[in-house]
Order: C-alpha cells, then sequence, then structure tokens
C-alpha cells in the first residue's frame, strides 16, 4: 500500500506539472490570438485613411490583411482545442487527487492498524508462532 501512495502522489505531480505546460501554451496562442488582432486593427486602419504607409499599395496591405485574418482563424482554433485540453487535464488532475487521497488514507489506516497490533503484541508473525485457542465447545 506504501509503493501504491507513493506512485500515486508521483502521477499527481506529473500530472500537474502536464496541465501548467498546457495552460502555457493556451496563454502563447492568446498572446499569438491578440497580436494578429491588432496586426488587423492596423492594417484595416492604414486602408481606411486612404494613404497607405510608404512603400505598401492598398493591394499589398488587403493581403496582409487576408493572410492575418487566415492566420487568426486558425489560431483560434487551435486555441479552442487547447482550451479543450487544459479543461479534461483539469479533470484528471482533480480525479488523481482523489485516488491519490483514498490511497493515502489507507496507507495511514494500515499503519496505525501495524502500530496497534505490536502495541498489543498481536504482530502477524506472534498470531503464526502461537496455536489457535482451544475449541471448549466439545461434545
Amino acid at each position: 500500500m506504501n509503493s501504491r501512495a507513493d506512485k500515486l502522489g508521483r502521477m499527481v505531480s506529473l500530472v500537474k506539472l502536464q496541465l501548467r505546460l498546457s495552460e502555457w501554451q493556451l496563454a502563447q496562442l492568446r498572446q499569438q490570438e491578440r497580436s494578429l488582432h491588432d496586426e488587423q486593427e492596423w492594417l484595416v486602419g492604414a486602408l481606411n485613411d486612404g494613404t497607405p504607409p510608404a512603400g505598401s499599395s492598398s493591394q499589398s496591405i488587403a493581403r496582409r490583411l487576408n493572410r492575418a485574418s487566415v492566420g487568426a482563424r486558425a489560431v483560434q482554433a487551435q486555441a479552442a482545442q487547447q482550451l479543450d485540453r487544459v479543461r479534461s487535464e483539469n479533470r484528471r488532475v482533480k480525479q488523481l487527487e482523489e485516488v491519490a487521497k483514498a490511497a493515502l488514507a489507507d496507507k495511514l489506516r494500515d499503519a496505525e492498524k501495524r502500530s496497534l497490533e505490536e502495541i498489543a503484541g498481536l504482530s502477524p508473525a506472534v498470531r503464526a508462532w502461537t496455536p489457535p485457542p482451544a475449541n471448549r465447545n466439545k461434545t
């Protein structure tokens, strides 16, 4: 029981690390989404001004805007998938924590039982050496 609780504890910490990594990846996708959105706003503003920035034509700005919006949609889809992954990993962490908590409680219960048996002199080794009590109900 001891090693099972330890293994589950290690699994919980590993799954928590995986959850943190997934959350970080989601944050990175959200940041990409924001930067693409900002670029789209700037390009729309440049097109609406009527005078494109130096070295750019309205056609090149429109192409950049199209690429940015396609990229934003792709990043948004990835972010939605990543959010689903984060939610499922979060559920997995909670389930594993419950299992680990139960295993730890079993481990502590077994340790307490052993210590009580040792105090009472009823350890398994002692029980194996002592003969069973005689049956007094013989007829």
